[in-house]
């Protein structure tokens, strides 16, 4: 991994819903500027892992730091506020409202209307269809497109650090491959990404350095090509 600093360093967690643990001992650490990946089938911990992260189901033990600072049980207000944002799956956007009402949500806790002008541009200049459908209802756009408003609404937040959770869920192969260059193109703007998926082919294509979790453990850990020759890894996924 180097000696790039951590924006996010999980250490020996463990997180529990009625008492019994999902996570055990788990520990990773996602190097600032990187696109670090947790890969893992459905029912292996992931969406825990995330969501004791975001503290909305804060570990019983272990500590996780961002920058430095100790968030692990900080409220999810306060987390989001240190410049950390999450992309939740299945493209969940407000369909009643506009594409640009939805990217503006994004940016709630910014009050300087200039600011938030200059990353709605930000925002257009990387997705210039959702300026051309800037008015139109959320609900009424393809898959593909709630995906692209999804991901505008995260970064309309300015984070540093920007959780995405299974982008690929339901898009067709064409829209993944370019949900996966956007996910590129985030990295080059300076955002550090945690990449939470199970399309590891695409997913290592373009991450640092993976994770593989199961059962709420870390089964394997390296960097992309190492996962891609790991023997568990190709029964486990590659078939």
């Amino acid at each position: 991994m180097g000696k790039s600093l951590s924006a996010l360093s999980v250490r020996g967690i463990y997180t529990a819903y009625d008492r019994a643990d999902v996570i055990e001992n788990l520990s990773l650490e996602v190097p600032e500027g990187s696109i670090t990946c947790l890969l893992g089938n459905n029912g292996s911990g992931k969406t825990t892992v995330i969501r004791s992260i975001l503290g909305l189901t804060p570990p019983r033990a272990g500590h996780i730091f961002f920058h430095g600072t100790d968030i692990t049980h900080l409220p999810t207000h306060k987390i989001v506020r240190q410049g950390l944002a999450s992309i939740p799956e299945g493209r969940k956007v407000f369909p009643g409202l506009t594409v640009e009402e939805n990217l503006r949500l994004g940016g709630y806790q910014e009050d300087d209307k200039e600011v938030l002008l200059t990353r709605l541009r930000k925002v257009y200049e990387l997705f210039p269809r959702l300026e051309q459908r800037a008015t139109q209802l959320a609900g009424t756009m393809s898959g593909g497109e709630q995906a692209m408003v999804s991901i505008g609404r995260g970064l309309m937040g300015a984070p540093k650090l920007l959780i995405i959770d299974e982008p690929s869920l339901g898009l067709s192969p064409l829209l993944v491959k370019e949900n996966f260059r956007i996910i590129e193109d985030i990295r080059k703007q300076n955002i550090t990404v945690f990449l939470v998926e199970q399309n590891v082919r695409q997913t290592l294509a373009i991450s640092d350095y993976g994770y593989v979790l199961s059962k709420g453990r870390v089964v394997a850990q390296g960097d992309a090509k190492t996962l891609r020759d790991n023997i568990e890894v190709q029964q486990a996924y590659f078939g």
